[in-house]
């Protein structure tokens, strides 16, 4: 698990500021490297469903996948051409997005209490990103080829571990069709808060991709220091978060709680936009810490209030379901979006671009903004104390 977010971190939050300043691309390139994460989200559901849990053994599979995930990363780092960059970004992103379902699949199998022990399992993936982004950062290689080695070199190491995890299929039932698509689950759409929540899902992670693709070109362009290690605060607050939430749902409520995050969101971009001077530090460390608020409050939420939605037969297509409205179809949305905004305000200057950080960040907080405040409107939840 800390190898599998490793991998991921180490090549992910700094390739904007890689292809800005390596590849010399434009912002709408970055979108578009970006939303190729999305595709794989998008894909990988009908890769597990029909290849991994029906054929062969998902460690096997999983080994493999990592191997070929290996020799692409690789190429990637010798690519010099953002054309070569972003096919083999597409093959490597649909080589592991399947995998994280692999994992978690390989360790549900062997926990006697899943609920109780696999959190703790999980906690590894964090760790292990915390730890990517903090080798990055204190070695600066955040404009460097070498962050695509590094995560080269550990998944082929990962893969040559995955052939002494425990031989096991990933799933023990076979999958119709209709529950791959995740059709079973559509019937949600007939509750009007369901469909608030599904466009609401779609449309908050448009300030989400912004975050991701042009946060740690950001932070590099206005002189912050070993921004990628700087960034990992946000993974230990989203872990501290995640810890308060069950006091948070006892206290305000479900729907309280998810508003909380999509204004958090507003917050996080607004001190951005006012914070282009070093003197500042203090709101580019809040903006970062609010990370945890962000992510935790209203897409871990969103998966309880799912939960607790949808009937048990179609729970986990539910939960794919919103997968594919987030990672999939919102974060393709959003990592165009954001490309084309901050190309919007880029200016070219003595040679060289300089964007509109400012202009850039108030987009993402007024369309976080403007979701949170027709949420809190329209969405209406029964019964929303969790104890």
């Amino acid at each position: 698990m800390l190898l599998e977010y490793f991998i991921w971190g180490a090549w992910y939050v700094t390739m904007g500021t890689y292809l800005l300043s390596s590849l010399e691309v434009g912002a709408t390139q970055v979108g578009a490297a970006y939303a190729n994460l999305s595709i794989a989200a998008i894909l990988s559901p009908f890769f597990i469903g029909l290849i991994a849990d029906r054929f062969f053994s998902a460690k096997n599979v999983l080994a493999l996948l990592h191997l070929l995930g290996g020799i692409s990363l690789y190429l990637i780092s010798f690519t010099a051409d953002f054309q070569s960059f972003w096919w083999l970004i597409l093959l490597y992103t649909l080589l592991y997005m399947p995998t994280i379902s692999l994992v978690n699949s390989i360790s549900f199998s062997q926990l006697k209490d899943p609920d109780k022990e696999f959190p703790l399992i999980r906690v590894f993936g964090t760790l292990g990103w915390i730890a990517a982004g903090l080798l990055v950062g204190f070695m600066e290689l955040e404009t460097s080829h070498l962050t695509f080695q590094i995560a080269a070199t550990c998944s082929i190491l990962l893969a040559v571990l995955c052939l002494f995890l425990p031989n096991t299929k990933s799933t023990g039932e076979q999958k119709s069709l209709s529950s791959i698509l995740g059709l079973d689950a559509l019937v949600l759409f007939k509750d009007r808060s369901f469909v608030i929540f599904f466009i609401s899902s779609i449309v908050i992670c448009i300030p989400l991709a912004f975050y991701y693709s042009f946060a740690n070109p950001f932070l590099n362009d206005i002189g912050f220091e070993n921004a990628a290690g700087k960034m990992t605060l946000g993974q230990l607050s989203e872990f501290l978060f995640l810890l308060l939430m069950p006091f948070a749902f006892r206290k305000f409520g479900l729907k309280k709680v998810m508003i909380a995050g999509m204004m958090a969101w507003a917050i996080r971009y607004l001190l951005f936009a006012f914070s282009d001077d070093l003197n500042d530090q203090w709101m580019l460390y809040t903006a970062i810490i609010l990370h945890g608020i962000c992510y935790d409050f209203f897409f871990v939420s969103g998966q309880i209030y799912i939960d607790k939605k949808a009937d048990k037969s179609f729970r986990n297509a539910a939960q794919g379901l919103i997968t594919f409205a987030t990672y999939g179809l919102g974060m393709l949305i959003g990592s165009y979006t954001s490309g084309w905004v901050t190309q919007w305000f880029a200016a070219d200057i003595d040679s060289s671009t300089s964007y509109q950080w400012q202009s850039v960040w108030l987009v993402p907080a007024a369309i976080a903004l403007i979701t949170g405040v027709l949420f809190m409107i329209l969405f209406k939840v029964k019964n929303e104390k969790i104890n």
